[in-house]
């Protein structure tokens, strides 16, 4: 197991060095970079439209020397060759220092930090609520598999995976925000939440995320819902169940005492990697609708305004995460199941 868990780590290197030499290396031909943006915007060409453009005219446009050029790449650090560049990253990278934002002026582990909150808000819940209420219904499901309970409950499951995420929030905006006025339209909490009680801080956060979550955790209910009822059904009709309910077992011990470990051995085992994914993981579609600024707005942010050091930054530490999280459930096979050798 040991010298497994060593060959492993030890494949992490190449594959997260492929990954940010891929992503560098399509970085480089990606138009309008850091450099091309402060030229336009000195030369009032900026994305800040038909205004910008006419208040530049009013001045007279101005041009960009050289000069002026090979300070705006030094001050980016793009006046070294890209190789070289990309070495220095590597050595950073390797101290934890993701580098500091080009359009934030802020470290971007300091950026991760400010969005994290909202991203574990989602996931968090998203990730209880899937489970908590997915398993019991997948196990309900295949107890009952071929009832009028197991029809509707797959076809509620099955509409709700296919309706996109984004789709039911814009619904359950309009419906229970706009028009029933139940629920808050933005936000994760009140303007006035630091000044309310502990009880009323957890009311409140509550109410304004109970919309987000609903329209990220529906579809997810589905995966885990088919996948535990078709797990416990194979469980279910192998021979040594025949052989414990002959002994007079009831069917509660059966289905709990001999069934449950092995039929949750596919979802426990990715039960890490959902775990790890709940903290960093942003929907980018959900926090814009719900005005949430978490870390799937700001890697998408990033991309458009050629945040390199963000994109490279938080590609870089979600890949290692990745990378650990698939370590970690591939062991769980082991831990679940001792009959599984790594060799």
């Amino acid at each position: 197991m040991l010298s497994y868990i060593l060959k492993r780590c030890l494949l992490m290197l190449p594959t997260l060095l492929g990954v940010l030499l891929v992503t560098f290396a399509a970085i480089q031909f990606v138009p309008g970079g850091p450099v091309e943006q402060m030229t336009a915007l000195i030369e009032g060409r900026s994305s800040g439209g038909e205004a910008a453009a006419g208040r530049s005219s009013y001045r007279g446009r101005q041009g960009v020397d050289a000069v002026q050029i090979a300070e705006i790449q030094k001050l980016y650090g793009f006046d070294k060759p890209a190789p070289e560049r990309f070495w220095l990253m590597l050595k950073a990278y390797a101290r934890l220092d993701l580098g500091q934002s080009f359009y934030y002026h802020k470290d971007v582990w300091q950026l991760v930090k400010e969005k994290l909150p909202v991203s574990i808000s989602l996931g968090l819940w998203s990730f209880l609520l899937s489970y908590l209420i997915a398993v019991p219904l997948g196990i309900a499901k295949a107890v009952r598999a071929g009832s009028r309970f197991d029809f509707v409950s797959t076809l509620a499951v099955l509409v709700g995976y296919a309706i996109p995420g984004f789709v039911l929030g814009v619904a359950l905006l309009v419906i229970f925000g706009g028009q029933l006025q139940w629920f808050p339209l933005r936000g994760l909490t009140s303007a006035n939440w630091a000044s309310l009680g502990w009880g009323g801080k957890i009311a409140d956060y509550l109410w304004h995320v109970t919309l987000p979550v609903l329209a990220s955790v529906l579809g997810s209910f589905a995966v885990i819902t088919m996948l535990t009822k078709n797990a416990f059904l194979e469980e279910i009709r192998k021979q040594y169940v025949l052989t414990a309910r002959a002994k007079g077992l009831g069917e509660r011990q059966v289905l709990y005492g001999h069934v449950f470990r092995n039929a949750l051995i596919p979802i426990v085992t990715g039960f890490p990697a959902a775990f790890i994914g709940a903290f960093f993981t942003g929907s980018v579609l959900i926090e814009t609708l719900f005005s949430l600024d978490g870390l799937g707005l700001l890697s998408f942010e990033s991309v458009v305004r050629r945040d390199y050091p963000v994109v490279l930054g938080t590609l870089y530490l979600f890949t290692l995460i990745g990378l650990v999280t698939k370590l970690i459930s591939d062991l769980c096979y082991v831990w679940v199941d001792p009959r599984v050798k790594y060799e």
